[in-house]
C-alpha cells in the first residue's frame, strides 16, 4: 500500500512539472510574439520592456550590447535604418526552472530606410529566457543570417 501511494505521489508531482512547463512554455511562446510584433513596429520601448533587467544582445557583425542602456540604444540605431515585416518560428524550446532557451528562425523583409530597398530577410536565432519577478524575459538574444546578401 505505502509504494502505491508513492507511486501516485510521484505521478502526481510528474503531471504538475509537466502542466507547470507547459505554461511557461506558452507564455515564453508570447513573449517571442510580443517581440515580433515589437521589431515589426519598430517599437524601441516595447522591445526592451521584453527584455531582462541586465539583457544582452548579439547582433551579427557587432559587439555583444550588454545593459539595458546599450540594448536601447542598439534598437535605436536598427529601427533609424531599417523597417522590418518578418515573422517568428520555434523549433525547440525548452524550460529548466527559471531559465528557459529557444532555436527560432525567423523570415520576411527588411527595407532599408536610407534607398527604400526592400530585401528578404531570414535568420536563426537563439534565445536565452531568465523569469524575474514571475514573469519570462528576454535575457540574451543572439541572431545570424541564413540568408547572405548578395
Amino acid at each position: 500500500m505505502k509504494v502505491l501511494i508513492s507511486a501516485v505521489v510521484v505521478a502526481l508531482a510528474a503531471v504538475s512539472v509537466a502542466c507547470a512547463g507547459d505554461k511557461d512554455s506558452r507564455k515564453i511562446q508570447d513573449l517571442v510574439n510580443s517581440y515580433e510584433s515589437a521589431l515589426n513596429a519598430s517599437d524601441v520601448d516595447k522591445a526592451l520592456e521584453l527584455y531582462s533587467e541586465v539583457p544582452t544582445f548579439m547582433p551579427q557583425h557587432a559587439p555583444a550590447q550588454i545593459g539595458r542602456d546599450a540594448v536601447k540604444q542598439a534598437y535605436q540605431a536598427v529601427f533609424a535604418s531599417i523597417d522590418l515585416n518578418i515573422e517568428f518560428t520555434i523549433h525547440e524550446l525548452e524550460v529548466l526552472g527559471d531559465t528557459a532557451w529557444a532555436r527560432t528562425s525567423s523570415a520576411g523583409k527588411t527595407t532599408i530606410l536610407a534607398n527604400k530597398a526592400v530585401i528578404e530577410e531570414g535568420n536563426n536565432e537563439l534565445f536565452i529566457f531568465k523569469k524575474e519577478q514571475g514573469h519570462w524575459k528576454i535575457y540574451q538574444y543572439l541572431f545570424a543570417t541564413n540568408q547572405p546578401r548578395q
